[in-house]
């Protein structure tokens, strides 16, 4: 445990696919003017220096957001991510990918709410350091699993949780399935992104029959994956499945994922895919 870090993987395809679908989610949230809540389970450092020697010692940014930020020509909801990004970097030069606190914050408005999860000796006071004066923010050295118990439901009763462990640890999929079970019996109508990597089809197949065994009656499912499946060595995949996901955006990957796909793949192999695992009217 603690042994990960995300300083190394910063800003590679599997970021970069999870914070374009969590975009997406939160640009949905921000139609209304009703406050929405988010609660990012496990927030890490907040932020990433490109530039350091963990960055650069793997370099996997270059195969990730670099491809990118070099487009001209992009859909109009990768325009808005990089946008963001670019935004971020105050600049025409990319030097530093944000995390998932990062992108919430930037986007929560006055009325909005969000708290982050981190339990990492090491990586808690830099995301407080990055946080500190934001408004609207909280951050706690705690477990996210733990925290879910605290904070859902919120008291705004919209909003997203926003899961994202690194998968360092056996039975990972399982403390997912039970944290969905929990904010399904405490707030049965709030949205929730899980992200998993895919390095053999086979945990996340199992992973996706449990949750429909679970009865969730609106499960989105969207993958990206760069290579086949099962090659050795490293993760070429990536999944998110969503809880209650807002209207529409099964179509909007549908189109989205393919030109990603097309931008971060190196060789005639990958694949996308968008598929309800369950759909109720």
């Amino acid at each position: 445990m603690f042994g990960y870090r995300h300083a190394f993987h910063a800003g590679n395809f599997a970021d970069v696919f999870k914070h374009v679908v969590l975009v997406q989610l939160l640009r949905a949230l921000l139609k209304k003017d009703k406050p929405f809540f988010v609660l990012d389970t496990h927030a890490g450092a907040g932020g990433y220096d490109l530039r350091s020697p963990e960055a650069q010692k793997v370099g996997e940014y270059r195969e990730g957001i670099a491809r990118l930020w070099d487009e001209r020509a992009l859909p109009a909801e990768l325009q808005d991510y990089r946008d963001l990004i670019a935004g971020i970097n105050r600049g025409d030069r990319l030097v530093y990918y944000p995390g998932s606190p990062v992108i919430a914050k930037t986007l929560l408005r006055e009325q909005d709410r969000l708290v982050l999860c981190e339990a990492h000796p090491n990586e808690f006071p830099v995301l407080q350091a990055a946080m500190r004066g934001a408004r609207g923010v909280t951050v706690i050295g705690t477990d996210g699993y733990e925290a879910l118990n605290t904070y859902v439901p919120p008291r705004e009763n919209r909003g997203l949780v926003f899961m994202d462990p690194s998968f360092e640890m056996d039975g990972e999929f399982e403390r997912l399935r039970a944290a969905l079970r929990l904010i399904q019996q405490r707030w049965r109508h709030g949205m929730v992104a899980v992200w998993y990597p895919i390095l053999h089809r086979a945990p996340s197949v199992r992973f996706h029959e449990a949750l429909r065994q679970q009865a969730i009656p609106k499960l989105l499912c969207a993958e990206l994956g760069l290579e086949a499946y099962d090659t050795p060595a490293g993760m070429h995949g990536c999944g998110v499945v969503i809880v209650n996901p807002p209207w529409q955006l099964d179509a909007v990957l549908r189109r989205l994922l393919p030109d990603l796909l097309e931008i971060l793949k190196s060789g005639p192999h990958g694949a996308t895919r968008v598929e309800w695992l369950r759909q109720s009217c």
